[in-house]
């Protein structure tokens, strides 16, 4: 007859096999979303970012074009004073203030000179920024597209599925409650160690089924037992008999998921 304690650790061990149970379902829906939650992610993050550059290169062309018209006008101001200054030069009673004035006009043509400089540069800055704006508008506007595919075919698996989820969520969470935070973080530490999230695997033709690891036949025997929970010697990983897992479950063995 069973003892007391015997019948806690196959409590136990009944509990942790119907949460992997419930965990690969989850896993499962998760394998149908895919890289897609990824994809869209990423995609999001690349459009924000060419965003942010279609708003700078724009801020560029504005402060080009302000610059083109800031000195324009500088240049305006010049030959203003240069058209002043030569007529100064006609009524000039030395040669002090000849050689002055004359000074002030070859001034203002150097910065008139200086000024066209600066606004063929800014104009070429601005026909570069505009090019780059078009090619910008094009990047966003194929990733906005290409992010709405992928999302919309997102959100038609996640309204097939979302009701499924919940409840196994739901199921999963009812389970964690009943199973102490030490054995519940031995597993959690398990279950996050290998890429197919199998934490608990039943013994399938003599070997783990999570590496494939040869169990002896004395280990199996106490498997069956339930007297105590056995991990594999080669992965760590919960062993359990293969009844001890619901036909319902459509649990995945380890060959049939890349670790």
């Amino acid at each position: 007859m069973a003892s007391k304690k015997d019948n806690i650790i196959a409590e136990k061990l009944d509990n942790l096999s119907k949460l992997q149970s419930i965990h690969t379902k989850i896993d499962q829906i998760q394998v149908l979303k895919g890289e897609l939650p990824i994809e869209v992610a990423d995609l999001e993050d690349e459009i924000a970012g060419i965003a942010i550059r279609i708003q700078k290169t724009n801020q560029d062309i504005a402060a080009a074009e302000e610059n083109i018209s800031t000195r324009r006008n500088a240049a305006k101001d010049a030959q203003a004073l240069i058209v002043k200054y030569e007529r100064q030069l006609d009524t000039v009673k030395n040669n002090r203030e000849f050689d002055a004035l004359s000074k002030e006009v070859e001034l203002q043509k150097l910065d008139i000179q200086l000024a066209e400089r600066d606004i063929k540069r800014f104009e070429f800055a601005i026909t570069s920024s505009t090019e780059q704006l078009e090619n910008l508008n094009a990047q966003i506007e194929n990733k906005n597209a290409n992010l709405k595919e992928k999302q919309d075919e997102l959100g038609n698996i996640v309204a097939e599925t979302e009701k499924e989820e919940s409840e196994l969520n739901a199921a999963a969470q009812e389970i964690i409650e009943t199973i102490e935070p030490k054995l519940l973080a031995a597993y959690n530490r398990i279950r996050n160690s290998f890429r197919n999230g199998l934490a608990v695997v039943q013994v399938e033709r003599n070997a783990c089924g999570g590496c494939f690891g040869k169990v002896p036949p004395q280990t199996q025997a106490e498997i069956k037992l339930k007297k105590k929970i056995i991990s594999c010697d080669h992965c760590g990983r919960i062993l359990t008999d293969v009844e001890d897992f619901d036909e319902d479950a459509e649990f995945i063995p380890a060959a049939a998921l890349k670790e």
